[in-house]
C-alpha cells in the first residue's frame, strides 16, 4: 500500500543535460520565429511554457497560444533528435547517488516515486530515460510543465493522478518534493508538502539552507541518508 509520494525534479536534481537543455530552446525559437534570442533567460525552477513566454517578451515578439505551442513542440522535436543520436546521453549525466536512491526506494512498495518538473512531459521522459532512471519512476502519474505553466499547481496534479490511477489518496504531509531551486520549495509549500533541496543545480546548499526546507543536502550521494529521510519514518 502506497503511503509516501516522492516528487522529483529533473534538471539539476536527477540529471544534468549539459548545454543541450538551453540549446533546444535556441533551435526551437529559430525554427518558429526565424531568429535566435540574443541572450538566454534564466531557466532554473521554471516551467517550459514560462521560459518560452519570457523569451518572447525578451525578443519583442507577441505572445499567442499558437506561437507558444509551436515553440514547445519545437523543443520536443529538438530533444527527441538529440536523444536518438546519443547527444543527450553523451552530453549529460545522472547526478551522484540518484540511481542508487531511486532503486532502493522503488523496492519499497509503500513508496511511489514520480516527477514534478517544469519540463514538458516528453522531454522529462527523454531526460530520465537517457540515464536509465525511468525504470524506477512511475512517469504516468507525474506532473509536468505541459500540464500547467504555473509550477505551484503541479503537486496537486500529481496527487490527483496518483489517487485516480493508483487508488491512493495521500495527505499533503505524505508527499515530498525533491528539487534544487527555491521554486521547488515554493511549489511544495503551496501544496502543504515537505521538501528536500539539494545543492546540485544553480544554487549551492549554502544558498538553499536559509530558505526553510525540511532538509538540505549538498547532493544525493549519501544514499542511506536520502532513503532514511524520505521513507525512514514509514
Amino acid at each position: 500500500m502506497i503511503r509516501r509520494l516522492l516528487l522529483w525534479d529533473v534538471d539539476g536534481t536527477l540529471v544534468r543535460a549539459g548545454e543541450l537543455g538551453a540549446a533546444v530552446f535556441d533551435s526551437a525559437l529559430e525554427m518558429v520565429l526565424g531568429m535566435k534570442p540574443t541572450s538566454r533567460v534564466r531557466m532554473s525552477g521554471k516551467t517550459d511554457p514560462q521560459i518560452v513566454q519570457e523569451y518572447l517578451e525578451q525578443m519583442g515578439v507577441e505572445e499567442t497560444d499558437e506561437r507558444v505551442d509551436a515553440i514547445l513542440r519545437g523543443i520536443e522535436v529538438q530533444l527527441a533528435a538529440a536523444s536518438a543520436d546519443g547527444e543527450l546521453a553523451a552530453g549529460g549525466s545522472a547526478l551522484p547517488g540518484v540511481g542508487a536512491a531511486l532503486r532502493i526506494l522503488a523496492a519499497d512498495d509503500r513508496v511511489l516515486s514520480t516527477l514534478v518538473t517544469g519540463n514538458v512531459a516528453p522531454n522529462a521522459f527523454l531526460k530520465v530515460a537517457a540515464f536509465g532512471l525511468d525504470q524506477w519512476l512511475d512517469l504516468e502519474v507525474g506532473a509536468y510543465g505541459s500540464d500547467d505553466a504555473d509550477r505551484n499547481r503541479l503537486v496537486p496534479i500529481a496527487v490527483t493522478r496518483v489517487a485516480s490511477a493508483r487508488g491512493v489518496l495521500l495527505d499533503p504531509t505524505d508527499v515530498w518534493v525533491i528539487g534544487d531551486t527555491p521554486r521547488d520549495l515554493e511549489c511544495a509549500r503551496a501544496a502543504g508538502s515537505r521538501c528536500l533541496l539539494v545543492g546540485t543545480g544553480r544554487y549551492s546548499s549554502e544558498e538553499l539552507a536559509p530558505l526553510g526546507a525540511d532538509a538540505v543536502f549538498d547532493d544525493l550521494s549519501n544514499v542511506d541518508a536520502v532513503v532514511n529521510l524520505l521513507a525512514g519514518d514509514l
